[in-house]
């Protein structure tokens, strides 16, 4: 399937926010969806001046990866600020460095993003002490104090 120019920019974009953080908000065309991808998530994203991307989260089981279009802003990625701008890249791998964005500018900050779709994964909120198990389209939040690890004894 073919996108061309023209055709993502008569793409309607989605209203997103974060079921966890209502500062995080953004405009999301999903550029995968509309040329039939089932595994991999494209997306061209607009985060308004003065918001998040998303809530600060590490995936234990899928990649993403941000590549920055226009406008400005400041990446956390663990416990480290990065000023970001037209033509940087961010990779995420699994159980990588806990990661979001925020537009500190006055324009959108526009961003291609693209991440694996797996049926199973689990995310960890640290600033919030959450954790989201998603297991073929259910998803279970638990606060971190709450889960019990078990030992098993091998066979």
């Amino acid at each position: 399937m073919y996108l061309s120019a023209d055709d993502i920019e008569q793409l309607e974009g989605v209203e997103k926010q974060h079921f966890l953080n209502p500062e995080a908000q953004r405009i999301n065309k999903s550029l995968g969806d509309a040329v039939g991808l089932r595994n991999l998530g494209v997306h061209q994203i607009f985060v308004p001046a003065g918001h998040y991307s998303t809530e600060y989260h590490v995936h234990h089981y899928e990649e993403e990866c941000i590549y920055i279009l226009s406008g400005s802003g400041v990446a956390t990625l663990g416990d480290q600020q990065q000023r970001i701008g037209p033509g940087d890249f961010i990779g995420c791998p699994i159980n990588g460095k806990a990661h979001d964005m925020f537009n500190d500018g006055t324009e959108p900050l526009v961003c291609l993003v693209i991440g694996q779709r797996l049926e199973q994964d689990v995310t960890d909120y640290p600033k919030l002490g959450k954790r989201l198990s998603r297991n073929s389209g259910e998803w279970t939040v638990v606060e971190h104090a709450a889960i019990t690890t078990v030992q098993r004894k091998k066979a």
